[in-house]
């Protein structure tokens, strides 16, 4: 994902990337990404959790401004089934 990033980022188009594993990304280095430590395969969250779905969208996107120096990964550390979202728009960016 990180390469694919690098070379849409070439074209002009930036992009954030939504990571699983950390030690992945830090070797790949893609310009933005989130990490988020929930199951493989769930990179938005839960099936039907709405509210966890566009805090991790609302997230991604504020990345995008947030982060200036490439190969910055950004952690909410929220949990995978503990943690009670609110309205999206209400986070912010450490």
């Amino acid at each position: 994902m990180g390469l694919i990033a690098r070379v849409i980022e070439a074209a002009g188009i930036p992009t954030v990337c939504l990571i699983g594993l950390r030690e992945i990304a830090e070797r790949v280095r893609p310009p933005r990404a989130v990490h988020l430590r929930w199951p493989f395969g769930h990179p938005l969250g839960e099936p039907s959790n709405r509210a966890q779905q566009l805090s991790t969208i609302h997230y991604a996107l504020r990345a995008l401004y947030a982060i200036n120096d490439p190969g910055t990964i950004l952690a909410p550390g929220w949990g995978w089934r503990r943690q009670r979202f609110a309205d999206p728009t209400d986070w912010r960016m450490p």
